[in-house]
């Protein structure tokens, strides 16, 4: 077997890994994927799985990472279209509500039942659930600083404020599809993002 092929064969192998520890800790947390039990679903052998991540720190660690990367493909790339501003805002803001609507996770968004699980306990894994959120919220401050620097939002337009409301409405849409399957929640969310960029 050529070197070449053997890598793309371990590529393929950890994004099986990776595919089944993200719907794992969708519905149960990160504590809830184990090199075992990856081994057992998976049909593998534990060496098998270990050599890809070493330990399960590292093991959650990289199913987050892949999470997150991919909310960022559906998420914040399409929007990407858009020029900074207003527009770009708007479609970030409308992707993050249809992905949370429609999530790719059995049990919706993993970075917020990650920051659920993880905000008290300090450690790597912690630590990396605060890089994620940290970038997301870059991403829409940049956005909402380029919609005031042109004028499509006030002068005096609060940043952090319409950040902290849009991210709320977010947690809350998350919570309210998996808790009750509320269907009504995405169309809240909307409104609860268009007010928080309507600042009196």
């Amino acid at each position: 077997m050529s070197p070449r092929r053997s890598a793309a064969e371990a590529q393929v192998t950890r994004g099986r890994i990776l595919d089944r520890a993200a719907a794992i800790a969708s519905e149960e947390g990160l504590d809830g994927i184990t090199i075992g039990r990856l081994a057992e679903e998976l049909e593998m052998s534990k060496s098998g799985v270990h050599k890809h991540f070493g330990t399960k720190e590292m093991l959650q660690i990289s199913t987050l990472d892949k999470a997150f990367v991919d909310f960022w493909h559906r998420v914040v790339e399409p929007a990407l279209a858009e020029p900074p501003g207003l527009r770009r805002l708007r479609a970030v803001c409308a992707n993050s509500v249809d992905y949370l609507e429609a999530p790719l996770l059995p049990g919706g968004c993993l970075m917020t039942a990650a920051l659920s699980e993880y905000d008290s306990r300090p450690g790597r894994v912690r630590d990396a659930v605060a890089e994620v959120w940290a970038r997301w919220q870059g991403q829409l401050r940049a956005d909402l600083a380029s919609a005031v620097e042109k004028g499509e939002l006030a002068a005096g337009f609060d940043i952090d404020q319409a950040m902290f409301e849009i991210i709320a409405a977010g947690l809350a849409l998350n919570a309210a599809m998996q808790l009750h399957h509320d269907q009504s929640a995405a169309g809240r969310a909307r409104q609860a993002i268009e007010r928080a960029l309507h600042q009196p």
